[in-house]
């Protein structure tokens, strides 16, 4: 006999209709879980597969001419009951999609915090964890709108311990992907309408009984009584009532959770093809514009013999590695010099030790603060201090991809209100512009005005240029020279080298 795969839901965009808000209240206590915190799968930032390692805390560098996703991310719910294996068949998803930027989340950073008396009924066991009821679902779905419109987030860290939330929340940004897991996935109206594809972990109640008895007994410590009482008393009677009547609202029902590979191989390819429009639009917006002029947005420093002397003498392979470092730093406090004059300014009358007025300028704003696209941003810096005293600099790792030309966020540290800041975003080169929009869409994200950042580079291609310009029409672009090309590996043509490669004897 030929076991079914998995079944195609004939209610797809029926029955939601027929939900409340929220499904009705249960009157059974249930006992709290046996865990320190929540465990909201952002967190690490890092997924390690069998295959490659998946950046849970990044986010696409896919935006549209306004500066915004030009696709909203793909949000994958599961639900299913406890034990059935959600979490198995999410991570199996995701290593079989193959795609960088993906997030985890887990109902279970979003359960209410408690009051006095519902934390004296915890503390008894007999408050009931595993109601709709007992979750924050205005704040989760509005967590999940703004992920999915590709925005940072910030998630809460559940203590199961105080059955309280954190002080310190995580952030999150958005990813081409989101897998959203939990016992009440499908328990909320308007969280069903955010989510792209539904699919219920149909495991039969033998196996996660077993699967409860191995974990309890192994993890937490019980003995083999109280876990299969507890399961009958109260695990087993709110799958029924509250958790398999959803199982009419998905999509997809995946029998035998995690190792039906069948099923998952089929759910895989069909966000393929949904994410197929996506992958290809970082070259769509970097060729749209090649036969454009170069955007008025886009300052050059004028090309004077000693400019062109500096240039001559770092894009000459010759050129030794003192020399080569001399005139790099020259070129960056020019081009630092430069930058600043985009800044806000107004008049400031000061008195001369003459005793005469001076009618002069002063920086109109509140801080100036640098931010280095590590590692090559990272030499720009002190020419950035040379010039700005008391500058805070904040750091972003971000790496481009060599097979796909992605760029990958791998850390960020940002200063305290940065927010109200003017931002000089330093990069020595500006090839596709891939790095350099995810590093002021992460800006962006936390709240800095588009128009206060300037984007700093020592040399720019004219890709680079026309993806960053259309993505981001307000950004100011100050470079020493552009390029017209770009090679298959992404260097810029004629170009001047990496400036951390490690074979480079010329490195900074």
């Amino acid at each position: 006999m030929v076991l079914p795969v998995l079944f195609f839901s004939l209610h797809s965009g029926g029955g939601e209709g027929s939900l409340d808000r929220l499904l009705p209240s249960v009157s059974t206590g249930l006992s709290p879980r046996k865990r320190t915190t929540s465990q909201c799968k952002s967190e690490p930032p890092l997924l390690r597969t069998s295959k490659r390692t998946i950046y849970t805390a990044g986010r696409p560098p896919w935006y549209n001419e306004h500066g915004t996703q030009s696709k909203e991310a793909f949000v994958i719910g599961l639900c299913g009951g406890s034990a059935s294996g959600k979490t198995t068949v999410a991570r199996k998803i995701i290593e079989a999609l193959d795609v960088p930027w993906v997030v985890l989340l887990s109902m279970d950073s979003f359960y209410k915090v408690l009051s006095s008396d519902e934390q004296a009924l915890a503390a008894s066991n007999d408050y009931n964890f595993d109601h709709p009821d007992a979750f924050d679902f205005d704040l989760l779905t509005h967590t999940l709108r703004k992920l999915k419109q590709g925005k940072s987030v910030k998630i809460p860290v559940y203590d199961f311990t105080t059955h309280g939330r954190q002080k310190e929340w995580k952030t999150v940004y958005g990813a081409s992907v989101i897998i959203f897991e939990g016992i009440m996935s499908f328990a909320d109206k308007a969280l069903l309408q955010l989510l792209d594809m539904k699919i219920f972990v149909d495991t039969d109640s033998d196996i996660r009984l077993v699967h409860r008895l191995r974990r309890d007994i192994t993890e937490r410590g019980r003995d083999i009584e109280g876990v299969i009482k507890q399961y009958n008393k109260f695990v087993k009677p709110a799958f029924e009532q509250y958790i398999e009547p959803t199982m009419r609202l998905a999509d997809i029902v995946v029998p035998r959770g995690g190792g039906n590979m069948v099923a998952i191989d089929l759910i895989v390819q069909h966000v393929h093809s949904q994410l197929e429009e996506v992958r290809c639009h970082l070259c769509t917006l970097a060729s749209a514009h090649q036969a454009q002029p170069l955007p008025q947005t886009l300052s050059v420093l004028e090309s004077t013999p000693q400019v062109k002397g500096m240039h001559t003498i770092i894009r000459n392979k010759e050129t030794s590695r003192d020399e080569f470092i001399f005139y790099s730093k020259r070129l960056m406090r020019l081009l630092i010099e430069r930058a600043l004059s985009f800044l806000p300014s107004q008049v400031h009358i000061v008195q001369t030790p003459q005793g005469e007025d001076y009618e002069g300028r002063t920086f109109h704003g509140k801080r100036i603060t640098g931010v280095s696209i590590l590692r090559a941003g990272e030499t720009m810096e002190p020419a950035l201090r040379a010039v700005c005293k008391d500058v805070r600099i904040g750091k972003i790792l971000i790496q481009t991809n060599q097979d796909t030309g992605e760029p990958e966020l791998h850390y960020l540290r940002l200063p305290k209100d940065i927010s109200e800041d003017h931002v000089i975003l330093m990069d020595c080169t500006v090839s596709t512009g891939a790095a350099a929009m995810m590093a002021v869409r992460v800006l962006l994200d936390h709240d800095v005005q588009e128009d206060k950042i300037l984007l700093v580079s020592l040399l720019m291609a004219e890709m680079g240029v026309h993806s960053v310009a259309y993505a981001f029409p307000q950004v100011k672009i100050i470079t020493t020279a552009v390029d017209k090309k770009v090679n298959d590996l992404f260097h810029i043509i004629p170009g001047i080298g990496d400036f951390f490669r490690p074979n480079n004897k010329r490195e900074i």
